[in-house]
């Protein structure tokens, strides 16, 4: 009996510490839960002369650079694969140098790039908003947090602290940049760990126009039931929409998360037990906006098993990069740059463009 009674005392002493320890765990991320502004103003670093001018020809690169651990080696948790650090430091260092020399390669005008990490337990703590910075020394930069979390809790063992979101760079010169808050579809406590997605805009001066040219750079939801993707595309079209009105010239572009309702997937068909992509009707729009996406080549890849080493013939691809823009932006060319996924798990779009 009296051996019961200890076995039952030791099982209540380990409840009560779990839940003091959770209790403790969840007061901590609430007390330290990244509450942006509907609308915060952005640090632009360094500063260029060079205006816009009608007439001429300009290069944006996005990329969603997977903060430099997605590379051919990795898998990850949350797309049904194990790996919750997914590359070793020599490895990220490795990609993000890739990442840097490819981008040189198009010589753009406007970078967009997509999980930039600052300070993350999975990239090892590496400033890659500094390394892609660094990377163009003539170019303004800026950046917008999407997620900023002291730790998360999850899986075992658990990814731990995370610092990570937008990056812009502009090789002419940027009079304002804007972090505008998105919906997040996610509840406390889950909310506590999760993304705080936002939009970053950045307003480039045309010479000899009072019109801007409005670029927002996005990386809307991903592992929400849907609603929040939707609510999130209701939200830039409301932004865009807006700025067209002004007479502004627009191009949103980045990693929606979704399929432009015009991409034939039948090349990519979804795969069960897989995570599946959004979809964006084009007639939720006003007419004539340009919405570039090409199912020549997939612009991400699956990270429920490695990409190197295996048969790519029956690989689960989508096509969920690209850009929005407004009518009075011609588009000289769009395409995806067939990278073969090796230094990040999507392809970088490259769009050249006119101000007309």
């Amino acid at each position: 009996m009296k051996a019961i009674k200890i076995v039952f005392k030791f099982i209540l002493f380990l409840v009560l510490a779990v839940a003091v320890i959770a209790a403790g765990l969840f007061g901590y991320l609430t007390l330290t839960e990244y509450k942006p502004a509907e609308k915060e103003a952005l640090q632009i670093d360094r500063e260029s002369a060079e205006k816009a001018a009608l007439g001429e020809s300009y290069t944006l690169v996005s990329w969603n650079i997977g903060y430099g651990a997605l590379g051919d080696n990795a898998d990850f948790f949350m797309d049904g694969g194990k790996s919750v650090i997914s590359s070793d430091q020599d490895r990220v260092i490795e990609n993000l140098n890739n990442i840097s020399e490819e981008l040189k390669k198009q010589e753009p005008d406007f970078i967009f790039l997509q999980e930039v990490d600052l300070s993350s337990r999975r990239s090892y703590k590496i400033d890659e908003v500094k390394i892609m910075k660094d990377s163009f020394p003539d170019f303004e930069s800026c950046f917008a947090y999407n997620y900023k979390v002291a730790f998360v809790p999850y899986p075992i063992p658990p990814l731990g602290k995370v610092e990570s979101g937008l990056q812009t760079l502009s090789r002419l010169n940027i009079s304002a940049a804007d972090r505008l808050q998105l919906p997040c579809p996610f509840t406390w406590p889950t909310r506590l760990a999760n993304l705080k997605r936002g939009l970053l805009v950045t307003r480039i001066p045309i010479e000899g126009s009072d019109k801007e040219l409005i670029l927002v750079n996005l990386h809307l939801e991903a592992y929400d039931s849907g609603e929040g993707k939707i609510e999130q595309t209701r939200i830039l079209k409301e932004v865009i929409e807006s700025e067209m009105k002004k007479g502004n010239y627009v191009i949103a572009g980045g990693d929606f998360n979704q399929t432009f309702s015009h991409v034939d997937l039948s090349k990519y068909p979804a795969q069960e037990g897989k995570w599946a992509s959004g979809h964006i009707d084009e007639k939720d729009f006003s007419e004539d906006w340009q919405f570039l996406m090409s199912a020549d080549t997939p612009s991400c890849r699956s990270l429920d098993q490695p990409y190197a080493g295996v048969s790519h013939e029956d690989f689960q691809y989508y096509v969920i990069d690209g850009y929005i823009v407004s009518p009075n932006v011609k588009v000289e060319s769009f395409t995806v740059l067939d990278l073969d996924f090796v230094s990040s798990d999507h392809n970088p779009t490259l769009l050249k463009f006119t101000l007309e």
